[in-house]
């Protein structure tokens, strides 16, 4: 007989079909990191004081709580010391947050990765040992490789208990503590003999005062955190942590869970010299001034999926799409663009005459010139009443040449016949040069 399946399996088939987001929530939800995935987790973070880390894993407990504290610190960015942890206690945040926001920068790093915190704090609420393990490892790595070492910031401590090594790193003045900063993907490997270390491979940042942590010892203080490294057990007020007395619940939970791609970041599968390209290490740094509140329509921490594209820089506003596509200047009052120059010189009219007729072209415009410009006919000169033939202007020459005088009229050979009539001389001036390329047009003789 077959057996038909329960309401349950049917409830959770429904929902993995409608919703396709469900399907990565409940991988998220339920999966388990192995001890390698551990490791690339926990590698940003595996080298801070032992105090601070408490602090940190406790607070990935409650990923919601991570993005409303920091909204509320990017909102309440005034605040300060005493009158700051005092604020966030009215809030209600539970301990770890109270401590914390004497961390803005580590609290933003949390924000801004939240998928892989998220991870850490279900690793952690399953299986505290194992984290604890993960960060001893990673720890005795560094150790090994002679990246981790007391300096003026902080203090390395090796111990020996139960036959196992015990790496503990306190602040070096227990008033001001420092936030390491470093790359996982070099800080956990031994440097090749050919490489020669300049700079030291982890750095701090500017100290943190702890005064206020410390003032009342207050249960969430400085002093009451760290781990139990005989036990593999965090404590918080001295006491191993279970969980908060009366937790935070957050006014809107809007976060879902999503699986973290391990494949995309240093020590994958027991490489730490492997890079995945576009990789940034999560450091706490400088906290962006006037961010936008974290969100639904502003999720932080957002993956593109597998073989995704990078996604198309668009041009700024007021940018042309291509250069050559640029329209010229054009001049003011103008409609059409400027003609080009013409390639040779044009020849200049003479001083106070018009230009002669036949000369003048078009502006490049295609507008014609004024009529005042045109020269006035003038009357033929008249001599003994006879009308003088009509010559036709040329153009003056471009050359600075004389113009050239007119040949005297040859003399009649003598005769003894009748004596040709002399030719009356002319008072007009004498006729221009010709154009070239014509032939001059012979002036009628004066009739008796």
């Amino acid at each position: 007989m077959r057996r038909k399946p329960g309401f349950t399996a049917i409830i959770l088939l429904v929902a993995m079909v409608v919703s396709p987001e469900f399907g990565p929530l409940l991988w998220a939800q339920t999966a388990t990191p192995t001890p390698q995935q551990l490791d690339q987790l926990l590698a940003p973070v595996a080298l801070y004081p032992d105090s601070l880390l408490a602090q940190i894993t406790t607070a990935a407990t409650n990923p919601q709580e991570i993005l409303d504290v920091d909204n509320w610190l990017q909102q309440n960015s005034g605040l300060s010391g005493t009158t700051l942890t005092d604020a966030a206690q009215q809030q209600g945040f539970d301990p770890a947050f109270i401590a914390l926001t004497n961390f803005p920068q580590v609290l933003d790093m949390m924000a801004q990765n939240i998928d892989d915190y998220a991870a850490i704090g279900q690793a952690f609420l399953a299986d505290q040992g194992a984290v604890s393990a993960s960060i001893q490892r990673l720890r005795a790595q560094a150790y090994a490789a002679g990246t981790l070492r007391s300096t003026s910031q902080q203090q390395v401590e090796v111990q020996q208990l139960a036959g196992q090594t015990i790496y503990v790193i306190q602040p070096a003045n227990p008033q001001v503590v420092y936030v390491p900063v470093y790359n996982p993907t070099v800080v956990y490997v031994r440097p090749s003999t050919s490489t020669a270390v300049v700079t030291p491979l982890i750095t701090f940042g500017a100290g943190i005062a702890i005064g206020a942590l410390l003032v009342g010892n207050p249960p969430w203080g400085w002093g009451g955190w760290g781990w139990s490294w005989g036990t593999h057990r965090c404590y918080y007020n001295h006491v191993v942590w279970a969980g908060w007395r009366n937790p935070y619940r957050p006014p809107t939970v809007w976060y879902r869970p999503r699986p973290v791609l391990y494949t995309s970041r240093p020590g994958y599968r027991g490489n730490w010299h492997y890079r995945p390209p576009h990789y940034r290490p999560p450091v706490p740094g400088p906290r962006p001034p006037n961010r936008p509140p974290w969100g639904p329509s502003n999720p932080p921490g957002h993956r593109p999926p597998a073989g995704a594209r990078p996604p198309v820089q668009q041009p700024k506003p007021g940018t042309p799409t291509h250069p050559i596509a640029r329209p010229s200047p054009k001049p003011p009052g103008s409609t059409r663009p400027p003609a080009k120059p013409p390639t040779g010189k044009p020849n200049p009219p003479a001083q106070g005459k018009p230009n002669p007729p036949g000369t003048n072209r078009p502006p490049a415009n295609g507008t014609r010139p004024p009529a005042t410009n045109r020269p006035t006919p003038q009357p033929r000169p008249t001599t003994g009443g006879q009308v003088q033939p009509k010559t036709r202007p040329t153009a003056p020459p471009a050359t600075t040449r004389p113009a050239p005088q007119p040949k005297p009229a040859p003399k009649p050979a003598p005769s003894g016949g009748s004596q040709p009539q002399r030719q009356t001389p002319s008072h007009s001036k004498p006729a221009p040069k010709p154009p070239p390329k014509s032939q001059p047009r012979p002036q009628p003789q004066p009739k008796n």
